[in-house]
């Protein structure tokens, strides 16, 4: 709204000095015309000086019109050669004025100054005080942030992880893997844990269902054994069977505690050194972890992950937010309170804005000469037109008033020879 007063404001000067300046060139003329009049019916000798400087008035304020005009249009609409010519001449203007700016302003000796004198931290850290200025950072991040999330190729970053995935799956030699992780089970003591977990379970079993062993007895046996000598053949082998689980469970220095932890150990030494257990767990993984599973995997993870951050970058008071809002309040107390830091910074910034302006100066140049060429003619006439027409104005009035004076001055000595 303010750009659109300020241009109202000049359209309205440069019609004012315009009327200004034409007014003066018509009230010469009037008094031109009035002089004619006068010296026909009462002549007089300082007649004469009047007309000559109103009659040179109006020459050097036709003079000037025209001069000014020409910068901007056509005077009167006639095409006079030599005159529009600023819309005539826009490239040439628009590559003159970036030629300028670069050698007269874009310069090492010009440009240093105003780089050393940044101070960007600590104006950061300042504002960065404010509650209100922390708060619209973080929400402008997690705005950003929820725009990339959604905005992402859904296939581009699936087939990435499932590329990544299945060059680290193929680096993964399962055998070594399933050796390493039998051998830390074994070194914490969890087969023992295992043994008589499954000792105690075996035992409360065959406990349990002493009557079943009794069936399978009877089952077995012949027609003609008394049913007593098989309850009590199967009440000998069931108490055998819980005697023998409970040893077991109790002596941890039970034959079959070791020769499992022997078996155990030498299926851990035929995994490390490959041979069939290697084949046979690459089979495995192939047939698991084939192209197409791993690209269903990838984009089954990718849809997690990103329902989860957008879940998270939605909510109100989420854990991100609050870890963006309280990382920017760290870095603006090490702002204000840190001087090594805010020099360290302020260093990098005045260094890359150096490098940055002085390699592209050939840029800045040819951004000025493009825009101001790309323009339309009569825009950018009517763009300078704006901007300087209203001090131009005053070239017509000085041309009036100095054409008058001259005229004045000539017609003087003239008389004064005469």
């Amino acid at each position: 709204m303010n750009r659109i007063q300020e241009t109202t404001s000049k359209h309205r000067q440069l019609r004012k000095h315009k009327r200004l300046a034409t007014g003066l060139f018509l009230l010469m003329a009037g008094v031109y015309m009035l002089m004619i009049w006068m010296m026909q019916r009462m002549p007089a000798a300082w007649m004469g000086y009047v007309k000559a400087f109103s009659e040179a008035a109006m020459v050097g304020a036709l003079a000037d019109w025209f001069a000014v005009t020409a910068l901007f249009h056509h005077p009167l609409g006639l095409p006079i050669p030599h005159t529009n010519l600023i819309e005539k001449s826009k490239q040439s203007i628009g590559n003159n004025l970036g030629s300028f700016v670069v050698d007269n302003f874009l310069t090492p000796q010009n440009i240093r100054p105003y780089i050393l004198r940044l101070t960007v931290s600590a104006y950061v850290g300042s504002w960065l005080s404010s509650q209100r200025n922390k708060a619209l950072v973080t929400t402008e991040l997690i705005r950003l942030l929820k725009d990339i999330v959604r905005k992402m190729d859904d296939g581009l970053v699936a087939g990435f992880i499932a590329k990544k995935g299945h060059e680290l799956i193929g680096e993964v030699k399962l055998n070594q893997v399933v050796a390493g992780g039998l051998q830390y089970f074994i070194d914490h003591g969890e087969d023992e844990k295992l043994v008589t977990a499954l000792a105690a379970k075996i035992k409360s079993y065959v406990s349990q269902n002493e009557l079943m062993v009794q069936e399978r007895v009877k089952k077995e046996s012949y027609f003609f054994v008394p049913k007593f000598i098989d309850n009590k053949l199967a009440s000998k082998i069931t108490n055998g069977l819980i005697r023998y689980f409970d040893e077991i469970e109790q002596d941890k220095d039970h034959k079959i505690r070791k020769e499992i932890r022997q078996q155990l150990g030498q299926f851990v030494a035929e995994l490390r050194s490959g041979g069939k257990w290697k084949e046979e767990l690459q089979r495995l993984k192939e047939g698991l972890l084939s192209e197409e599973h791993i690209r269903r995997y990838a984009a089954d993870i990718w849809q997690a992950i990103k329902r989860t951050m957008t879940e998270e970058l939605s909510a109100e008071d989420s854990a991100l937010s609050r870890y963006i809002f309280s990382t920017l309040d760290e870095f603006s107390e090490s702002l204000r309170e840190d001087e090594t830091l805010r020099q360290r910074i302020d260093s990098w910034i005045r260094h890359t804005a150096y490098k940055y302006i002085l390699r592209n100066t050939e840029n800045a140049g040819l951004l000025i000469s493009n825009t101001v060429g790309n323009w339309q003619g009569r825009e950018l006439s009517a763009k300078l037109e704006l901007e300087v027409g209203k001090d131009l104005q005053f070239i017509r009035i000085n041309g009036t008033l100095v054409g008058g004076l001259v005229g004045l001055l000539i017609y003087a000595i003239t008389q004064l020879f005469s």
